[in-house]
């Protein structure tokens, strides 16, 4: 089977440097992006110290530009993992159109220009896959996200029109959706949310960014070449 080149946005931390660890030590080649520098170096020395292909792109997910140059470097993409997201919490009747627009723009926009720049060459190859971070929210909605939850919504939509345009190119394109994780931001929470959280899981506890990778890995295999369209729940039982 021929090396696969995979891309993972927002790879410099948490549940992108796991889908990278994980997809690295599968054989793939992994190019790794992010906005800080200096960490997506360091994950990129983590994969090479464990015998891994791994390169680095700063990218910012915001910027168009930046996305076109970023995948410009790259090259050849074969899977796409798009991960990169950022919060800007807040009641929708204060919600200024500014943190709307940043959310939506990163999250949303970010990941349908970055699929734009594989699509050609996973046509040309006749096969591809494309990944989309999601989240539980994107089913349920959460008080306090609406932009936040509005741009994973919109993801799993995306996922499953693109899963329809691209089927004959033999090209998936599906959706992971965690749930409750343990990384940076959700660190941040008090005790008490987080408690609160922990009594909904049925599995009572919070998951981890390798559960999301391994779901990843699942979907970019030859062994998931028939599932295409679906947003694969990995949430303990938090939303069935």
């Amino acid at each position: 089977m021929p090396t696969r080149t995979a891309f993972i946005t927002g790879a410099s931390r948490g549940i992108g440097r796991a889908c990278a660890l994980s997809l690295a030590a599968t054989g793939a080649k992994v190019v790794l992006a992010a906005r800080d520098s200096a960490k997506l170096e360091a994950v990129a020395a983590e994969i090479k110290t464990a015998g891994g292909e791994a390169s680095t792109v700063v990218m910012d997910l915001a910027s168009p530009d930046s996305i076109k140059s970023g995948f410009a470097a790259a090259g050849k993409v074969d899977i796409l993992v798009n991960n990169a997201a950022l919060t800007k919490d807040g009641l929708a009747l204060r919600m200024k159109k500014e943190d709307w627009d940043t959310v939506i723009a990163t999250n949303l926009t970010g990941a349908f220009l970055a699929i734009q720049q594989v699509l050609h060459g996973m046509m040309k190859e006749r096969w591809g896959r494309i990944i989309n971070i999601s989240s539980v929210v994107g089913h349920t909605g959460n008080p306090g996200q609406s932009n936040y939850v509005a741009s994973k919504a919109g993801l799993i939509g995306l996922t499953k029109s693109l899963a329809q345009e691209m089927s004959s190119r033999n090209i998936t394109v599906n959706a992971v959706a965690p749930g409750f994780i343990e990384t940076d931001m959700t660190a941040v929470l008090s005790e008490d949310l987080k408690n609160a959280m922990l009594a909904q899981i049925p599995l009572k506890r919070f998951g981890k960014a390798e559960d999301i990778a391994a779901a990843v890995k699942f979907l970019a295999s030859e062994e998931a070449s028939y599932i295409t369209g679906h947003v694969l729940d990995v949430n303990g039982g938090l939303y069935m």
